[in-house]
C-alpha cells in the first residue's frame, strides 16, 4: 500500500497540473457521464458519480462544467456516445496492468494501448489475465497533521465502517468497501478529519518489487498511458521505492 499510496499523491499533483492546462477535463468530463449511465444522476445513490465529482472538484473542475455533464448523460442534451473498455497485460518485470478507458473506437484505442506497451517493454493480455489480482475498494487517504493519533483515528474509522486502515510515510489510508465509501468519509469529515481524497480504486491484492531501471521503464510505461485521450486509469501491482517514483515524475 506505501507505493500505491506515493503514486496516488504524485497522481494527484499531476491531475491538478494538468487541470490548469486545460487537459484532464475531458477524462473527468466522461468518467462522470459514464457514472451516471451506469449508476443514474443522484449523487447520493451513485457511489461512482460521487467519487468522480470529488475528483474533478479536487482538480478545480467548476460545478457548471460538472453539471453539464451530468446533463449530457442523462440526455437532456446532445452527446457522443462513450463506452468504457477494460484492458489486462504485463509491464517490465512482471507487473500487472489494468487499464480503464473510455472510447467511442474499440478498434482504436485497443490498437493505441497495445503499441504503448509493447513499446516500453510489456506485452497487452487476454481478459481476465491479472484482473483476479486486484480488487475493487475504497480508499481514503487522511493527512498527518498531528491533529490525530493513530489509535483514534482508527477508532473513527471503525466506527464509521471502515474495513482497514495502513499508515505510510505521510499519510493513513483507510479502505471501505466501494458503497461505503461516501458514507464513512462524510462521518470523519464531521469528527474534523482530514481527508485528503476519497476514490473507488482498484488495490493490488500482492505487488511486485521493482528498482533500478526496471522501475523506471515500469513508471514511463504507466505514464504514458495515462497520458492517452482515451486512458482514464492505470492500475499496477507495483512496489517501488518513493524517491524513484519522485525522480519519474520531477
Amino acid at each position: 500500500m506505501a507505493g500505491h499510496s506515493k503514486w496516488a499523491q504524485i497522481k494527484r499533483k499531476k491531475a491538478k497540473a494538468d487541470a490548469e492546462r486545460g487537459k484532464i477535463f475531458t477524462k473527468l468530463s466522461r468518467e462522470i457521464m459514464l457514472a451516471v449511465r451506469q449508476g443514474g444522476g443522484d449523487i447520493e445513490g451513485n457511489p461512482r458519480l460521487r467519487a468522480a465529482i470529488d475528483r474533478a472538484r479536487e482538480a478545480n473542475i467548476p460545478m457548471e462544467n460538472i453539471k453539464r455533464a451530468i446533463q449530457k448523460a442523462l440526455g437532456e442534451a446532445g452527446s457522443e456516445k462513450y463506452e468504457e473498455v477494460i484492458y489486462e497485460g504485463y509491464g517490465p518485470g512482471g507487473v500487472a496492468l489494468l487499464i480503464k478507458a473510455t472510447t467511442n473506437n474499440r478498434n482504436r484505442t485497443a490498437a493505441e494501448v497495445r503499441h504503448v506497451i509493447s513499446k516500453h517493454g510489456g506485452s497487452l493480455g487476454e481478459a481476465g489475465c491479472v484482473s483476479w489480482l486486484f480488487r475493487s475498494q475504497g480508499l481514503i487517504t487522511v493527512r498527518k497533521d498531528g491533529s490525530l493519533g493513530e489509535e483514534d483515528l482508527l477508532l473513527l474509522a471503525m466506527e464509521a465502517g471502515a474495513l482497514d486502515m495502513q499508515e505510510s510515510e505521510d499519510c493513513y489510508e483507510i479502505i471501505t468497501a466501494p458503497e461505503d465509501l461516501g458514507r464513512v468519509r462524510d462521518k470523519l469529515q464531521e469528527q474534523g478529519v482530514p481527508v485528503e481524497s476519497a476514490e473507488l480504486t482498484l488495490l493490488p491484492q500482492t505487488t511486485v518489487p521493482l528498482q533500478g531501471e526496471e522501475a523506471a521503464r515500469v513508471l514511463r510505461l504507466v505514464q504514458t498511458l495515462e497520458d492517452m485521450d482515451d486512458v482514464e486509469e492505470v492500475y499496477a501491482n507495483f512496489d517501488i521505492p518513493a524517491d524513484l517514483m519522485e525522480e519519474a515524475w520531477a
